[in-house]
């Protein structure tokens, strides 16, 4: 492999099902890319057997027992009956290695995204994250970091600052960050004592199969310890008014099995915010990855910058605003 070839690569449709039947599974010679950019997923066509889906790992961005962690909690849910699609376990391991690759594999499960629009399937996603994460605040992770304020919000910060921001639009970018993590910091604090748990850590409906009337988790490859209201903001759309209601109708699904903490509704624009600025960092971190630019071929134009200061101006004044509140 050569300096500028990037190491995923190497994992051409040979390679992925070398892997796979160097552990036990024979392939029937289909192969097809999913949408990913973080990892590399393939579905694997398994021969007399339904298809397996191979999760490739990112090089160096998790340690083992990180990425076993994930696996644990997982493993932990499905315990407790509820609707995650975990890892297979194959002769009693679930993360395998190939030629320098870390792996796991995992079960196709089909579905399409869940209907927001409709609040009972608010209350439905609600009761199922208080079960997540009440299964979630009974331990710790002892590996996997915080979402917080130092690594999604100054790290993100500094980056983008020194290497990515026009000059033309450093001094404004500069400023507003500034202004912003202030205020991040500022609410947090009004926020008083936060409970940190295990939670899924990107609950977006891209995270979501909805099927049988049930949604089921997929993906828990960010899972971090972090507030609980982490897993719930990110289902909210639309004006104050509308995402007031929709929030009532998951917080009454989730107290039916959670203890919803009515201090965690002032970190919704924080969490939102800090998630902006790591998001623009993420992509900045893997634009060598030759997914990256063909995936995001807008980052890194004066366009995109001078849009991704006009939404964190708006994400300053949401900040300035009183969280919302249930109805």
């Amino acid at each position: 492999m050569s300096e500028n070839t990037h190491p995923f690569e190497t994992l051409t449709p040979d390679f992925v099902m070398d892997a796979v039947e160097a552990h036990g599974f024979w392939c029937d010679g289909r192969t097809f890319p999913l949408n990913s950019y973080e990892n590399r997923v393939y579905q694997i066509g398994i021969e007399e057997q339904q298809p397996v889906i191979a999760k490739f790992y990112r090089p160096a961005r998790w340690s083992n027992e990180q990425i076993l962690e994930e696996h644990q909690f997982c493993f932990e849910l499905q315990e407790q009956e509820l609707p995650v699609v975990a890892p297979l376990i194959h002769n009693g391991e679930s993360l395998f290695e190939h030629q320098g690759f870390r792996f796991a594999l995992f079960p196709r499960k089909g579905g399409h995204a869940p209907e927001l629009d409709n609040p009972d399937n608010l209350f439905l996603l609600g009761r199922l994250m208080g079960r997540i994460h009440l299964a979630g605040a009974a331990s710790e992770f002892k590996h996997r970091p915080r979402i917080d304020v130092q690594s999604f919000g100054y790290n993100s910060v500094q980056l983008i600052s020194e290497h990515f921001i026009p000059m033309g639009l450093k001094t404004a970018y500069d400023t507003l960050t500034r202004d912003l993590l202030a205020a991040i910091e500022a609410r947090i604090a009004e926020a008083g004592d936060i409970r940190y748990i295990r939670v899924h850590g990107d609950c977006h409906i891209g995270n979501m199969l909805w099927r049988d009337e049930m949604a089921h988790f997929v993906d828990f490859d960010d899972t971090r310890m972090a507030p609980a209201i982490q897993d719930l903001w990110m289902l909210l759309s639309g004006d104050r008014a509308e995402q007031t209601s929709q929030l009532s109708e998951i917080v009454d699904g989730y107290n039916e099995f959670g203890d919803f903490r009515l201090r965690e509704l002032q970190l919704i624009e924080p969490l939102r915010t800090l998630r902006m600025l790591n998001y623009a960092a993420w992509i900045a971190r893997r634009w060598e990855d030759p997914a990256f630019p063909m995936a995001f071929p807008w980052f890194n134009t004066e366009r995109y910058w001078s849009e991704h200061i006009l939404e964190l101006r708006e994400q300053l004044s949401a900040l300035q605003e009183p969280p919302l509140a249930l109805m």
